[in-house]
């Protein structure tokens, strides 16, 4: 039986984690919810989700500096990236380093969806 991919979902907000946690469980995944990238790193069990949601700034790491670090350990899947703060230096240097989507705040369910999707489509297991 195929295991249910699990979405990590990294965001200081914890109406924004709240609400992606369950937008993610009606779509039938798990959700793992983290206050921060340092709060992911040190407490994420051993496997690496099937994908991760993440805003970009966010305090004490940011979301680009967790996808370096992540990167560096040879950690690489699926992220997603939110932020009501878009910048065009930012998404060219999270895209190159293998985002999935880069996406503004507020993001619709839909587009959220759809980002996740091919998201896992692209990375089965």
């Amino acid at each position: 039986m195929a295991k249910t991919p699990v979405i990590a979902i990294v965001d200081d907000d914890e109406g924004v984690r709240a609400s992606l946690a369950s937008l993610v469980r009606s779509l039938g995944y798990e959700a793992d919810a983290y206050e921060s990238g340092l709060d992911f790193l040190r407490n994420a069990p051993g496997d690496d989700p099937a994908c991760m949601i993440t805003d970009v700034q966010m305090p004490v790491i940011t979301g680009d500096e967790l996808q370096a670090q992540l990167n560096a350990a040879g950690r690489r899947f699926p992220i997603i990236f939110m932020t009501a703060f878009p910048s065009e230096s930012v998404r060219q240097r999270v895209m190159a380093a293998g985002a999935h989507c880069y996406l503004d705040k507020p993001s619709s369910g839909d587009e959220i969806i759809r980002c996740l999707e091919e998201a896992l489509a692209g990375h089965a297991p």
